[in-house]
C-alpha cells in the first residue's frame, strides 16, 4: 500500500492547563481510517525556514507517500510580482488541480516559454524528490529504500513527460504537499470542505526568533520571495526585508492560531500542529504521533532516517540543503546570531503567536546568551472540547 502525501501549514489547539497536573487526553483519530480504495491527502502549512524541508522527508522518504515540494514556487514565479495576498487564490486551485493528481497545472504556470513543455525535471524540487529520482521514471534510486538522494545525481534523470508523473502520482494513497506560500488557513476552506478530497493539514510552526535568524543567514536567496510577502519594493537591504516579512509572517500565524482555537467545522479533525523543537527533541515520538494523524505507519528504517538527521555533527551553514543537524544547535543557534536589538524586534511583531506557542521573550542580552536557560514552554492549550490535534512533547 502507498501513500501519497502533500505537506501545508498545520493548526496548533491548546487550552489552558488548570494549576494541579492533570493527565492529558488519549490522542482521539480526527477521522475513521480512509477505507479500501479511498486516498488521504495532506497539506504542510508552514513559512520559509521553520524546518520544513526536514520536515518534509519524512514524507518524501516515506516508499507509501507521493510528496510534491513547494509547488506554489511556480505560480509565484510566473505571476511575479504578484504579491502574497493576491496569489492566493491562485495558489489553492493550483492545489486543487495536484489534488487530484491532474499534473497539467504545472504546465499553466511554466516559465519555459511558449509552445515547450514542462517535463519532470522542470518542476520545482524534482531533483531532491524521491518518486522524480527512483524507477520507473529515473533508475537511479529505488522508492522502497528509505535514504536522502544527490541532487546531482538525480538532475541526470531522464526528462520524463508530466502525463507519466501523473500516472505514478494515481498509484499512490496517500498524496502529501509542502507548502509556504499559502498564508490564511481559510483560503484551503473550500478544499476541507470538499468531501471528496479528504485533506488533513498539519502546521509546522518554529520559534520566529529563529526563523528569522535563519531568513537573514539565506537573505539573498529568499529576496524576492521577502518583497511579494510584504507586498512591495521600496528601499533597504536584505537584512531588512528579511525581517520586515516577519510581521506579516507573524500576523499570518496570528490568524491562523486564533482559527485553530475556534475551529469552524471544516477543520475539526482535520488539522494538527507540530513544533520544529519538539520535532528535532524526540524526532521518534513526534513522527509517530505525525503518522498516526495521516493514517501512515512507521517502519524502523523512518525511525532510523528521523532520528540520524537529528543527530548529526553540527548546524549546516548551507541554507537550502537538507542533511543531518545537531539538535542543540540547531535550537539555540538564533541566541547567538541575532543582536538583541533584532531579537526585540521580532518579539514585538510575532509576541502573540508567541505567547500561544510557548516561545518565552527574553528581558536582557544577558539572558538571551545565557544557553543553560530554555526559552520553550510546554504548550498551554490542549483542544479537548474539539478533535484538532496538538503535537507537546514531555521533556
Amino acid at each position: 500500500m502507498r501513500v501519497l502525501i502533500c505537506i501545508c501549514k498545520t493548526v496548533f489547539f491548546w487550552i489552558p492547563q488548570p494549576s494541579r497536573p492533570q493527565p492529558q487526553p488519549p490522542p482521539q483519530p480526527p477521522q475513521p481510517p480512509a477505507a479500501p480504495g479511498q486516498r488521504q491527502l495532506v497539506y504542510v502549512f508552514t513559512t520559509w525556514r521553520s524546518g520544513s524541508s526536514f520536515f518534509g522527508e519524512l514524507f518524501n522518504q516515506n516508499p507509501d507517500v507521493f510528496f510534491l515540494y513547494e509547488p506554489v514556487w511556480h505560480v509565484w514565479q510566473k505571476l511575479y510580482p504578484g504579491d502574497a495576498v493576491s496569489l492566493q487564490g491562485a495558489a489553492r486551485d493550483m492545489l486543487g488541480a495536484l489534488y487530484r493528481c491532474d499534473l497539467s497545472v504545472f504546465q499553466l504556470y511554466s516559465t519555459a516559454g511558449t509552445g515547450r513543455n514542462l517535463t519532470t525535471l522542470g518542476i520545482f524540487g524534482a531533483a531532491t524528490n524521491k518518486v522524480i529520482c527512483s524507477a520507473p521514471l529515473c533508475p537511479a534510486y529505488r522508492k522502497d529504500v528509505v535514504g536522502l538522494v544527490d541532487d546531482k545525481v538525480c538532475k541526470k534523470c531522464p526528462p520524463q513527460r508530466l502525463g507519466l508523473l501523473q500516472e505514478q502520482c494515481r498509484q499512490y494513497r496517500t498524496l502529501v504537499i509542502k507548502g509556504v506560500r499559502v498564508f490564511d488557513l481559510a483560503v484551503l476552506a473550500p478544499l476541507l470542505h470538499d468531501p471528496a478530497l479528504r485533506l488533513k493539514v498539519i502546521h509546522l510552526v518554529r520559534d520566529p526568533r529563529a526563523v528569522a535568524s535563519s531568513r537573514i543567514k539565506s537573505r539573498h536567496g529568499l529576496i524576492r520571495e521577502s518583497l511579494q510577502v510584504e507586498g512591495g519594493g521600496g528601499g533597504g537591504g536584505s537584512d531588512y526585508h528579511a525581517l520586515g516579512a516577519m510581521e506579516v509572517i507573524c500576523s499570518s500565524m496570528a490568524r491562523t492560531l486564533q482559527t485553530a482555537l475556534h475551529p469552524p467545522d471544516w477543520l475539526q479533525g482535520n488539522y494538527l500542529a507540530v513544533r520544529y523543537e519538539d520535532l528535532v527533541v524526540d524526532p521518534i515520538k513526534t513522527l509517530r504521533q505525525v503518522y498516526s494523524f495521516v493514517n501512515l505507519v512507521v517502519s524502523p528504517e523512518m525511525e532510523k532516517f528521523a532520528l540520524n538527521m537529528t543527530s548529526g555533527p553540527g548546524y549546516s551553514s548551507k541554507p537550502f540543503v537538507v542533511s543531518a543537524r545537531n539538535a542543540t544547535q540547531a535550537l539555540s543557534a538564533w541566541r547567538t546570531a541575532l543582536t538583541y536589538q533584532q531579537i526585540k524586534q521580532i518579539e514585538e511583531y510575532c509576541h502573540q503567536p508567541m505567547a500561544v506557542l510557548g516561545y518565552e521573550r527574553v528581558s536582557s542580552p544577558e539572558e538571551v546568551k545565557d544557553l543553560s536557560k530554555t526559552l520553550l514552554r510546554k504548550p498551554r492549550l490542549w483542544a479537548t472540547h474539539t478533535r484538532a490535534h496538538t503535537i507537546a512533547i514531555d521533556r
